[in-house]
Formats: structure tokens, sequence, C-alpha cells
């Protein structure tokens, strides 16, 4: 059997059992093994298939935890509108309280609503920006 087949075997195995489980880096190992069979079809040694292998997958791994730590840590699960489907919808405030907030209706429930800091204190439709338990975040929606 050809180093490349072998290559492209390994490949379809590591997809497979990517989506058995769902680790998002077995894709990555499959790319590298992609690129072995790549080096493979390009007529290199199995030594060099071996490395191009190892420097693919291993770059890939590596750049993909840097780039998912970096999506992590840009937005906050309180205010990801990923996470919470309540960013960005709006509610209606009438009035505001002497400290600061209000209370709102929103999904059939009463919410205390907070404005955002050095919001004014506007009435109307607001959007929500950030739910922290049952107070909500919100900024003048215009």
């Amino acid at each position: 059997m050809a180093a490349a087949t072998i290559w492209w075997l390994l490949a379809g195995g590591a997809v497979v059992a990517e989506l058995l489980t769902g680790t998002f880096f077995l894709l990555m190992i499959s790319t590298a093994m992609a690129a072995g069979a790549l080096a493979a079809h390009a007529g290199a040694d199995v030594v060099l298939q071996l490395l191009v292998a190892a420097a693919v997958g291993g770059g890939a791994v590596v750049i993909w935890y840097f780039v998912k730590k970096r999506l992590k840590a840009a937005l906050p699960k309180d205010s990801n509108p990923a996470l919470n489907l309540d960013i960005g919808e709006t509610v209606m405030v009438y009035g505001w309280n002497p400290d600061g907030t209000a209370s709102v209706k929103y999904r059939g429930a009463n919410w205390t609503a907070i404005r955002r800091p050095n919001e004014p204190e506007n009435v109307g439709a607001h959007r929500i920006l950030e739910v922290i338990g049952t107070r909500l975040i919100v900024e003048k929606h215009f």
C-alpha cells in the first residue's frame, strides 16, 4: 500500500473520531495527516512526510489554542450574545429610581435595570448589554 494512501486513511479516521467525540483538535491532527499525504504525493521520503505532518499538526493545534484563548477573553459570559440570547434585546424604561435602577418588564417578569456607567437617565427603549443574575445592564436605544 502506498504511503499517501496510508496517510489519507489515517486522516479519514481522525475526522471520523472528531465527529464522534466533538474534539476540534482531532480535526487539526487530520489536517496534519493530509499534509503528510500531500508530501507523499510530492515524492518526499518517510522522514520528511513525518516532519511535515508534525509541523502542520503542531502548528495548527498551537495556533487554534491561542485563537480560542483570545476569543474567550474577549467577551465575558454575562455579556456574550452567543451564550446569552437576551443581549441586544430591547426593554422599555418608564422611569428611574433615585438609586439608579429601574423596574422593567421583560419576558413576562419584573427585572431590575441598571444604566451603563456615565449613561444619562433617559426613559424609553433601552438595549440590554449584559445580564448579571436578575439585573439587566442597559443603554439607551436610538
